[in-house]
């Protein structure tokens, strides 16, 4: 292996571990990742797929993620599938998931839904005025839940054409 391509392999590994503390200390916290660095991931991940659409979760959370990620990507959303449910339900479930994440404790969880409210709702109602959001009452059972986010996708399902000269 050459120096030019063992440089890189070794600066992105650095870069990785450094995002991924970084990252696992923001959420602790309850906390937003930066905009630059999670933009910058969501753009990586796009560009190494072959697919040409994709479903993006939990973001944008804040109004600086949604216009960084417009900006620099250049892509708008077809539509933002918005879980409708009751801060009570929410904390009861995320206490119950049990899924050993550091920031599944009552102390997060009420930082999490502060910067939901300041933060993440704006970027809802923003979209919601564009005619894009896709609004599920996530407060009912998962079968019901999974059946109204069929039903959503299948509104957005690309139109297949068929070649009529072959």
């Amino acid at each position: 292996m050459d120096s030019s391509s063992f440089v890189p392999q070794s600066v992105h590994c650095f870069a990785y571990f450094s995002n991924r503390t970084m990252i696992h200390n923001f959420k602790k916290e309850g906390k937003i990742v930066p905009s630059e660095i999670t933009v910058k991931l969501l753009q990586q991940a796009m560009q190494q797929s072959d697919n040409n659409r994709f479903i993006i979760d939990g973001f944008p959370r804040n109004e600086e993620n949604r216009a960084a990620f417009e900006n620099i990507v250049k892509i708008k959303p077809e539509f933002v599938l918005f879980f409708d449910c009751p801060e009570e339900e929410l904390t009861r479930r995320i206490l119950n998931r049990n899924q050993g994440r550091v920031d599944d404790n009552i102390e997060t969880i009420g930082k999490r839904l502060k910067v939901y409210f300041e933060s993440t709702l704006p970027v809802i109602n923003y979209y919601n005025s564009k005619g894009k959001v896709q609004k599920i009452d996530a407060q009912r059972s998962v079968n019901e839940v999974f059946e109204d986010v069929k039903s959503v996708f299948a509104k957005f399902k690309p139109v297949v054409r068929v070649d009529s000269t072959k």
